[in-house]
This record gives C-alpha cells, sequence and structure tokens, in this order.
C-alpha cells in the first residue's frame, strides 16, 4: 500500500468527478486514469444519466483511456477511484492490466479491493498494484453526505 506524493493530487482530481456526479443527482464517485504523470482520462457516475447499469466511473474512464491510447492495454496506466472498485470495475481493472488501483474511501457492501473480497489477491492473469484510503474522510464524507440528503 506505497503511497506516492502525487496520489493526494490526483485522488483530488477524482474527488471534483465525484462531485459532478452528485450534482446529477448520481452516487458521487469519481475517476482518474493517470499515464505518466498526465491524467488521460476522467469521469464519473452516470448510471441514472445513462439508465445503464455499468455506467460507473471506473468502467467510463478505462473505456476513455483505451480509446485515447488506441488500446485495451492500460499497463502503465494508474486509475483513481474515490470509491473501492465493485466486482464488475476490479474485473474490468484485471482485463485492461492497469498497473495500479488508488482508492479513497472503502465500500463495506461491494468493495472488491479488501472489503468483501480482494479480486486483486485472486489467481487472476494480473494483480495491479493497490493503495487504499488516500483522502479517505473526503470520499467518504461526500458520499455519507449524499445519501443522508436522499433520505
Amino acid at each position: 500500500m506505497y503511497r506516492r506524493p502525487e496520489d493526494e493530487t490526483y485522488m483530488k482530481l477524482a474527488l471534483e468527478e465525484a462531485q459532478k456526479a452528485a450534482l446529477l443527482g448520481e452516487v458521487p464517485v469519481g475517476a482518474v486514469v493517470v499515464r505518466q504523470n498526465e491524467v488521460i482520462a476522467a469521469a464519473h457516475n452516470l448510471r441514472e444519466q445513462n439508465h445503464m447499469a455499468t455506467a460507473h466511473a471506473e468502467l467510463l474512464a478505462i473505456e476513455e483511456a483505451c480509446r485515447k491510447l488506441d488500446g485495451w492495454r492500460l499497463a502503465d496506466c494508474t486509475l483513481y477511484v474515490t470509491l473501492e472498485p465493485c466486482p464488475m470495475c476490479a474485473g474490468a481493472i484485471i482485463n485492461s492490466r492497469m498497473q495500479r488501483v488508488v482508492y479513497g474511501a472503502a465500500d463495506q457492501r461491494a468493495g472488491c479491493c479488501g472489503s468483501v473480497a480482494n479480486f486483486f489477491h485472486m489467481p487472476f492473469n494480473h494483480a495491479p498494484v493497490l493503495t487504499a484510503g488516500v483522502l479517505e474522510e473526503e470520499c467518504a464524507a461526500l458520499l455519507k453526505d449524499f445519501f443522508e440528503e436522499r433520505r
């Protein structure tokens, strides 16, 4: 769980994406893909807007990164995401060969990077380096505030 000096900088960008989602009434999750210290993709949840179960921030950011890099392998990229990835997103991370994943808040109900399960410790063909808890309080507070407003 090695933290790099730039992790907070990029997580703040992911938080900005999460705030965009909240303004749309979406669950506030944001994601940013970084390659060689350059943001190549940024996205936020759009499930409600797109009427699509797969429109998670991570998948949208991975798709954008693949288009920009003109290939499906993201072996030299890092994904920053405000919430621990779910099974679907963890699978996409593995399949894209993402080098590293950095997340903010743990997801005790669906997280597959250590909370409910850890897909990255299973014998799949790839396992990214994982860093958890970067700006965890800010990421968790955004989610908590969003759900409190909805109740």
